[in-house]
Parts: structure tokens; sequence; C-alpha cells
């Protein structure tokens, strides 16, 4: 058994939406016991993030995903408030060698989201932690790709979405965008089976052929 949790902070559902996605996918690992917690804006107090009970979960996770929208070019507030509550794991090194990961939204294409993978990345590394991007390869790259497509944002560091801002949660990133999570989520929970407890794993590879079969299947699937 390994113990994976996805820690988010969402404004109006759509990156809850990626983590919900992400944290099915790790729920198709044999073994993987998956939390999911929502930082919330009620939690934060004189600019103070502090929940002991997630906390004490995360001390006990195996792997830790982070996620947050992309606001102004950065993390958002909220979950700046949580990421400077690490401050006790970072003394004591609690979360040391734990792997991790990280996504975020916006409602730009681009909306300098690599920023705010890149500060996941550098919090990530402050507290010792391993991280595991994205393996697939990108789509939407060429003039038979779609925005349904798998990696359609071409973003390796972590796992990048977008969603329109006139359109509401459950339209939230595009199914190519969905998979990915799911795909990004059962890699870190079978990295985390072979981390931990050395459970056997074959990388799987593929082609860019069988990346675009796996995204026009993906747009010749129902909605």
């Amino acid at each position: 058994m390994v113990t994976m949790t996805v820690v988010c902070h969402s404004m109006h559902g759509h990156t809850r939406v990626l983590a919900e996605h992400l944290a099915d996918g790790a729920r198709l690992v044999p073994g993987a016991q998956v939390h999911l917690v929502e930082i919330r804006p009620e939690e934060v107090i004189a600019g103070r993030w502090h929940d002991a009970e997630v906390l004490a979960l995360l001390d006990r996770s195996d792997a830790i995903v982070f996620g947050c929208p992309t606001l102004m070019g950065s993390v958002s507030a909220v979950f700046k408030a949580f990421m400077e509550a690490a401050l006790t794991p970072y003394k004591t090194r609690a979360w040391q060698d734990k792997l991790a990961g990280g996504f975020t939204m916006s409602a730009s294409q681009s909306g300098d989201k690599l920023v705010v993978l890149e500060q996941l990345v550098v919090f990530a590394a402050q507290l010792g932690m391993q991280w595991i991007g994205v393996s697939d390869l990108p789509g939407n790259n060429w003039t038979g790709g779609s925005r349904d497509d798998v990696n359609r944002l071409g973003s390796w560091l972590g796992l990048m979405s977008q969603s329109h801002s006139d359109q509401g949660p459950e339209h939230a990133g595009s199914r190519g965008d969905r998979v990915t999570a799911a795909r990004y989520g059962e890699r870190i929970a079978r990295l985390a089976q072979r981390w931990v407890n050395g459970v056997p794993y074959e990388t799987p590879r593929m082609t860019p052929e069988e990346s675009r079969a796996l995204s026009d299947s993906i747009r010749k699937t129902p909605a």
C-alpha cells in the first residue's frame, strides 16, 4: 500500500475537476490509497493557513501532488498561504524523499502557467522531495491535432490545462486535458509503488504515431 495525496486550491471548480481526474488515474494502481484535499480560503486566517489534520495526512503520504490556478502569472494567494505553512515539514524534513508532482489551470492558453509549475518545483525541492513530470508526447501541434489531444499544451514539468472563463467547471479543461491528468496521476502512483515498495515497473513508451492514435480515439469518443 502506498498513500498519495492530491492537494489543490480551486477558485471556481475548474482546477478541482483536474485534481479529481488525476486522483482517479492514481486509483487505477493496485495498492494505491488516494486522497484529494482542497485548500479553502476560510482556512486562511490573518494571512496564515493551518489545518493540522491535512498536514498529518501529508506527513504520512508517500507522494503529494500540488495544484492551483494560475493567477496573474503566479500561484493563487490561498495556495501560497498553504505553501508558507509548510515551514514545519521544511524544518523537520518530514516530506524529504516523498514523490511530488504539480498541475495548474488558467483561462488563457499560456497565462504564464510555466511560472507556477516552476514555483511548485522549487517548493518541492526546498522540502527535499523528488519531482515527477508529465511524460506524454505533445498534442495539437500538427494539422491533424485538436484541443482534445493528450498533452495538447506541450507541458512536461507538470500538468497544464486551460478552461474558458465564461464556462463552468462542467466544461473544465478539455477531454484531452482530463485524460492527461488521469495518465499523470497513474504514473505518479506507479512510481510511488516502485519508489516505496520496490514493485517492478515497466516504463511505458509511446511512439508519436501511437500518441496521435490515442488522441484520435479521444476525439472519436462521445463526450
